[in-house]
């Protein structure tokens, strides 16, 4: 079973980081987010990868040839005089992965995405979520309640914490209690979505926009569950979000951190 993972958007909002490099390729701990999105895929068994390229995709690419290289392994060089020299790794790769490098095009919006990487999809059921956002989430858990309901699609829903303080405030201007930064009692879109193949079927174009045109028409028709996860959720939306979750890794105190090394 795939995991999608959406990589080809411009990061605009981390501009800080992203001129030159792609949003997924922005580092905690020294590591690009992406591979802290797969790290925790693959601790829970999934290992296959279809990754939705388009903003500066040659340096996606590139990491990962590198990562799976002699470049960060140990290895030994013996030079042949009027031969080619011998490379061979002392040193095993890291993690197991397949991953499918897709093109999908620079300006190409989420659904369109998704829908150009259809021919490298097997299965009936496929996971999908966004480069940028971890998660403690067991995703085999999601994927049972996911088979349970025999819709089409999940989407996981988690209820975000406000960056501002919140005061409780009477009719007559009496503060009577502040929250700081409490969780907003209302469920947003943290991606980690299970699909079933037929919603193909829901993307016509690159113009075809996931959260606008697909999961609002599939949930008219009732197609559209919402897996509730009241653990850890973050998304590195902002320069801010970076500095937060770069001190929680430096902390060992990241609640994402499933593996071991």
């Amino acid at each position: 079973m795939k995991t999608v993972l959406l990589c080809g958007g411009k990061g605009t909002r981390l501009r800080e980081k992203t001129e030159s490099i792609p949003k997924p390729l922005v580092e905690i701990g020294g590591y690009p987010i992406l591979w802290h999105i797969m790290k925790m895929y693959s601790h829970h068994g999934f290992h296959d990868f279809v990754l939705c390229l388009g903003y500066l995709s040659d340096r996606i690419k590139d990491y990962f040839v590198d990562l799976a290289s002699y470049k960060t392994r140990d290895f030994q060089l013996e030079t042949n005089a009027g031969g080619d020299p011998k490379i061979t790794p002392l040193s095993a790769a890291r993690d197991d992965w397949n991953i499918i490098f897709a093109e999908t095009g620079e300006e190409t919006m989420t659904g369109g995405r998704i829908r150009r990487i259809e021919k490298y999809i097997d299965d009936d059921l496929f996971f999908v979520t966004y480069g940028d956002g971890v998660s403690d989430i067991d995703v085999n858990e999601l994927l049972k309640f996911h088979k349970s309901h025999g819709r089409m699609a999940t989407v996981t829903v988690t209820l975000p914490r406000t960056s501002f303080g919140m005061l409780n405030i009477t009719d007559d201007n009496v503060v009577t209690g502040f929250r700081e930064k409490p969780k907003i009692e209302s469920f947003v879109n943290c991606g980690f979505f299970v699909f079933n193949r037929k919603i193909f079927d829901y993307m016509s174009g690159d113009e075809s926009v996931l959260e606008r045109d697909v999961l609002p028409k599939i949930a008219e028709e009732g197609q559209l569950m919402a897996y509730r996860h009241r653990g850890f959720w973050d998304c590195m939306d902002t320069y801010k979000d970076n500095v937060t979750l770069n001190e929680q890794w430096a902390k060992g105190t990241a609640p994402w951190k499933l593996w071991s090394e």
